[in-house]
């Protein structure tokens, strides 16, 4: 849509009240409201003023006052406020020099779509993340000086089976058992699926909705791939109309990576394709039917993976469920259909159309726009400096005698350890100016400062149970 075109369908929808949206650093929604006497087409130009020193990961006081604009592109109703509400997302700017914010996540998009052009290799990278998330029932947590603790709660849950729940009739998924039960055993059929219509009725194409491996509620609804500046948008969506939904129905959603142990944790499965003038540039006659420059973008991700975890992986969380010998694919190798590896390159279809590659170590707790900016650049340096991927290893990698194991790659064990990955390889990441040196930076000191640390300094329930008798 133009500004004009906004304008009408405001009008069109009886919209009351304009929402501003955008990202924090880390990659939270913030938004502010104004009515719609405040909204016109020069509102697209003139934007809207906010303090940016507020914002998690951005200005210092002194230099506090911030513009955001916004993308008439990005028009959609509210799905959940009483009052009819037009929501716009805004592309962040300084207010004097009128220059994109570089810490805006948004941005850093844009950019790398800009750079994909710029190289010749393709003109559009395609996007398609599996965000899985729990629905729970209950959750309350305490961090404080002399007390921490968190509990969970879900019907589903396999802990429950012993519960008082006047009747308690049982069907509760077991350890590891929930990856397609029919109801009554899967109970939230009717919440992800008023869960898909509602994003469908936004224009979010989904393929399919399911319940997932854990106990608890753990969900799974798939969109339909998309370029790569609107999928961080539609992730946005998706993750504001998913805990909307489940709030209005009483129940929470998480997109925490590993929020119950003993179970499986929560991925998000990216599939990347690039294509260039209509025509998919992965789809070949190689291994699993790739072209050179699908094993050479293959090659770019497993060598800067450990980097590209600073991003796709970006809490102490993440790394709960990137375990090595557990469900998590730690192993940083490629493999047609095999579900261990990194890298797999899915074989439903044999249309070059839907020829693409899979990368299985990100989690939704991430800031989509950075994560799938990140994974980009790493495959286009791998097409343009033709890094050998190697053999596939289409073996059980956990099968693996442990000689031939430890000749395999893994990802990071630890936030801390993907940070001092991307510090030490980022180069790929500087090309275009796609990421500065500056977001970098911030990143790394954002996150060792306010979650790193904050998580070393406090004892864990955990060592109270192996130590406080030592």
């Amino acid at each position: 849509m133009t500004p004009k075109d906004v304008v009408a369908f405001a009008t069109e929808k009886g919209a009351k009240v304009l929402d501003i949206r955008f990202l924090d650093f880390p990659g939270v929604w913030q938004h502010f409201s104004v009515p719609i006497s405040e909204f016109s087409e020069s509102s697209f130009e003139d934007g809207y003023g906010f303090d940016g020193s507020s914002i998690r990961g951005w200005q210092p006081i002194h230099a506090s006052d911030m513009l955001v604009l916004p993308d008439a592109t990005t028009a959609k109703m509210d799905p959940f406020f009483e009052v009819p509400t037009l929501v716009l997302i805004g592309d962040v700017v300084d207010p004097i020099t009128r220059e994109p914010y570089s810490r805006d996540p948004r941005h850093v998009a844009r950019k790398a779509e800009a750079y994909l052009k710029s190289t010749g290799i393709g003109d559009t990278a395609y996007i398609g993340p599996e965000a899985e998330f729990f629905i729970f029932d209950d959750i309350r947590f305490e961090c404080s000086r002399h007390r921490a603790f968190y509990e969970i709660d879900s019907i589903e849950g396999i802990w429950n089976t012993g519960r008082d729940e006047g009747p308690n009739l049982g069907y509760k998924p077991r350890l590891k058992q929930g990856y397609f039960p029919v109801p009554p055993m899967d109970k939230f059929q009717d919440l992800r699926t008023e869960m898909m219509l509602v994003l469908e009725d936004l224009g979010i194409a989904i393929e399919a909705q399911h319940h997932e491996v854990a106990t608890a509620g753990q969900a799974e609804i798939d969109m339909r791939f998309q370029p790569l500046l609107q999928m961080g948008d539609q992730l946005m969506w998706f993750k504001y109309v998913l805990k909307n939904v489940a709030a209005r129905n009483g129940h929470t959603v998480t997109f925490m990576p590993k929020p119950l142990f003993g179970d499986n944790g929560t991925g998000m499965h990216t599939h990347l394709s690039i294509w260039k003038e209509g025509q998919p540039l992965f789809a070949g006659d190689g291994y699993a039917g790739l072209s050179q420059e699908a094993l050479y973008a293959i090659g770019g991700v497993l060598k800067h993976a450990r980097a590209i975890c600073a991003f796709s992986n970006p809490t102490t969380n993440s790394y709960k469920r990137l375990v090595p010998g557990f469900e998590a694919p730690v192993n940083l190798a490629y493999s047609s259909r095999n579900r261990s590896a990194a890298i797999r390159i899915p074989m439903y279809s044999a249309s070059p159309k839907a020829k693409r590659f899979e990368f299985r170590t990100p989690d939704p707790s991430c800031n989509g726009y950075l994560s799938f900016s990140a994974i980009l650049m790493a495959a286009l340096d791998g097409i343009t400096n033709k890094m050998d991927p190697g053999d596939p290893l289409d073996k059980d990698i956990y099968g693996l005698p442990p000689e031939e194991l430890a000749k395999v790659p893994s990802a990071p064990g630890s936030l801390e350890e993907a940070l001092m990955a991307l510090k030490e390889d980022h180069a790929f990441l500087l090309k275009g100016d796609v990421f500065t040196a500056d977001v970098i930076d911030t990143w790394i000191d954002y996150k060792i400062t306010n979650e790193i640390n904050d998580v070393k300094l406090r004892p864990h329930p955990q060592e109270f149970a192996l130590y406080f008798d030592i």
